[in-house]
């Protein structure tokens, strides 16, 4: 091991203690690695940044989101684990985007011929590739309409089939590469993962909290 203290050779991140700082002013726009590097050295807050490279920080989730979340993330990852044919990856997990952006879908489910043509490294890292499937759950701290916009932003990117689930008003949105969209009312109801997860259906009723 080398004495030698390279943090010289390093780019220094500030470290984030006021909400909405102005990243971008204070170093600029960042590459992948720097982004990734920055997130590291902020481990404890959520971190996207979009497709103009702003840094966009997200609020923490109260108790019921987090049950919600949870439920579909296990629902996912069992189907996955089962049907063998893709991963699913957790919330904390970071995708960079041919626009540049880079975020973290709540739940995500990615082919593995895709996850085999990754290196060792981008595995590692924020991967450097699209999600076949996407789940977004608007919780209290969410503003529905820019959330809306990153489902646009997700499907003009390359994602295959996305869920938009918003408990509060017990309203869905499915939105398709074709451009397609359909929008469900209830919770009554049992959402396909139609031919991209083919056989994967998710009960709406499980997001209902326990009493």
């Amino acid at each position: 091991m080398s004495g030698k203290d390279d943090s010289t050779n390093r780019k220094a991140f500030p470290m984030l203690i006021v909400e909405n700082l102005p990243i971008r002013d204070l170093i600029g726009p960042m590459s992948d690695d720097e982004l990734y590097n920055f997130c590291m050295a902020n481990a404890e807050l959520r971190i996207e940044r979009d497709s103009e490279h702003n840094i966009i920080i997200m609020s923490p989730v109260g108790g019921g989101s987090g049950l919600q979340e949870l439920e579909i993330l296990r629902q996912v990852g069992n189907w996955a684990k089962q049907d063998g044919s893709g991963i699913s990856f957790s919330s904390s997990t970071g995708f960079i985007l041919p626009d540049g952006a880079m975020r973290s879908p709540d739940a995500s489910w990615l082919k593995r011929e895709k996850w085999n043509q990754l290196t060792e490294k981008e595995k590692l890292h924020f991967l450097p590739s699209v999600p076949d499937f996407v789940v977004e759950l608007c919780s209290r701290t969410d503003r529905l309409p820019a959330l809306q916009s990153k489902c646009t932003e997700w499907i003009e990117n390359g994602v295959q089939l996305l869920w938009l689930i918003d408990p509060q008003s017990e309203t869905s949105w499915i939105y398709r590469a074709d451009g397609s969209q359909e929008q469900i009312s209830g919770f009554k109801h049992v959402l396909s993962g139609e031919a991209v997860l083919a056989g994967f259906q998710f009960d709406l009723a499980n997001l209902y909290l326990p009493k």
